[in-house]
């Protein structure tokens, strides 16, 4: 069996922890160890196989997480240059595999705690797809949760509807029948069977999804993975941006559900994630590096990190999506897909402190890493070499820096900075110039494709 890892979404309801360039499944909330990072622990028990569907930025992250884990080998990425819903990354996974393999379809962002009834409740879900049936697992509800999905079946557990998230007096309605679960979002089904109901149900999906799996550029063995397929731009947009629901499982006669009593949460919303997080007294979730201290308040939602602060009655945290968009609207893009500290391919950099004109980043590459080779039209940079050695590239020079020394690069000059050593590279960078946003650069070459569509 593959289990087949869903990377994509922004995880924004959980801003300002999660960002689009760090999004809530590598963000390590629990026990030093991130969702993402759960999922593929959990599911190697019983997948031998692991497929990886992600964007070019998510997907460096999940390398080094994988590298924490030890878990590179028998690994498939498979790289979305841009979103196009749950349709697309699972039919675009199932061309890619033998039509005669079991699938286990999971997001990377959810939290299961009960993994002996996980282990049980999988199974039924394998022996099902042999038989040619679509599995999903519904989830029974604990409470009246208007933030999910709902599954509706019948008697014999095939799935009659599924049910879009409600208001509290329907939700409440819901609960109380036993024929209705949350919709978990996990599926199970043999390639051929999914393949074919997907060519009778959203021909377009199919047709869509095969040209650009054609089209797809493949690189096979690499330390890091054991295939890697890059779907092209112009493929990728020609797709329905539709959910796997509505292209097929609403119409399929094939579907059934598990009945999966696993303690399960999407951690979807910090009201979610304060049941699995330690409350103080009077009910707060606080979360933050440096001491809090509440006074005669309760039932409140703290978040504190290093450039934001949100503060939320618990039962309102789902409003958080609309501080998101009101940031957006704001063009404060910046703080809703980057922290302070800012992961990257080559390794991170920090935003020590910015004003009008300026910004000042603590860089740290990682040894045998380096950044494109690019330019920048805005702004001026200095590099102080503060630990290891630096490969330095500007236009036509190439020459090493130690520690303690420096140079300059003006705006317009093509430059590289390099790791050549086996410890990691740490420089003070110091930029000035009239704009220094992240999106002020020309890559000419990259190591990472990032210039590629």
């Amino acid at each position: 069996m593959t289990n087949i890892i869903l990377c994509g979404g922004s995880g924004t309801r959980l801003w300002p922890i999660s960002r689009t360039l760090m999004p809530k499944q590598f963000v390590k909330l629990f026990d030093d160890k991130s969702l993402f990072q759960m999922t593929i622990l959990r599911n190697k028990v019983f997948c031998k196989n692991t497929f990886i569907v992600s964007n070019t930025e998510q997907y460096f992250l999940a390398i080094d997480q994988l590298e924490e884990l030890h878990e590179n080998t028998h690994t498939t990425y498979l790289l979305e240059p841009i979103g196009r819903n749950t349709a697309a990354a699972i039919a675009l996974s199932c061309f890619a595999l033998p039509k005669d393999e079991i699938v286990f379809i999971t997001p990377s962002d959810h939290l299961i705690k009960n993994l002996d009834e996980y282990e049980k409740v999988l199974q039924k879900a394998e022996d099902l797809a042999k038989k040619n049936k679509l599995v999903t697992f519904g989830i029974k509800p604990m409470y009246a949760e208007t933030g999910y999905g709902y599954i509706e079946s019948n008697d014999n557990l095939q799935v009659k509807s599924f049910k879009e998230k409600p208001d509290v007096k329907t939700a409440q309605e819901y609960i109380k029948n036993d024929n209705f679960f949350w919709n978990s979002g996990m599926f199970c089904f043999k390639v051929e069977t999914f393949l074919a109901e997907l060519k009778t149900y959203s021909e377009d999906v199919y047709s869509a999804a095969l040209k650009a799996y054609k089209n797809a550029k493949i690189e096979e063995k690499c330390k890091n993975y054991e295939k890697l397929l890059r779907i092209k731009h112009e493929d990728m947009i020609n797709i329905p941006d539709i959910s796997i629901d509505y292209a097929l499982m609403e119409k399929s006669q094939s579907l059934v559900v598990v009945p999966s009593d696993i303690s399960w949460s999407d951690v979807g919303s910090f009201d979610a994630l304060s049941y699995e997080l330690e409350n103080d007294k009077n009910n707060n979730l606080v979360i933050a590096d440096k001491n809090v201290s509440l006074i005669d308040v309760e039932d409140l939602i703290v978040v504190d990190t290093n450039d934001a602060l949100l503060i939320s009655k618990k039962g309102s945290s789902q409003k958080v999506k609309d501080i998101v968009q009101n940031l957006k609207q704001s063009k404060n893009e910046e703080l809703i897909s980057l922290h302070v500290k800012a992961h990257r391919p080559w390794g991170t950099y920090q935003i020590l402190e910015q004003d009008s004109g300026y910004k000042i980043k603590k860089i740290v590459v990682k040894p045998g890493s380096r950044l494109s080779l690019q330019k920048h039209f805005h702004r001026n940079e200095h590099w102080i070499v503060v630990n290891g050695s630096a490969k330095v590239t500007i236009d036509d020079k190439e020459f090493l820096l130690c520690e303690n020394e420096s140079t300059y690069i003006k705006a317009g000059q093509i430059h590289r900075l390099e790791n050549p050593g086996k410890l990691p590279l740490v420089i003070i960078e110091a930029q000035v110039g009239n704009y220094t946003g992240e999106d002020d650069i020309v890559r000419f070459d990259d190591d990472f494709k990032r210039n590629e569509n």
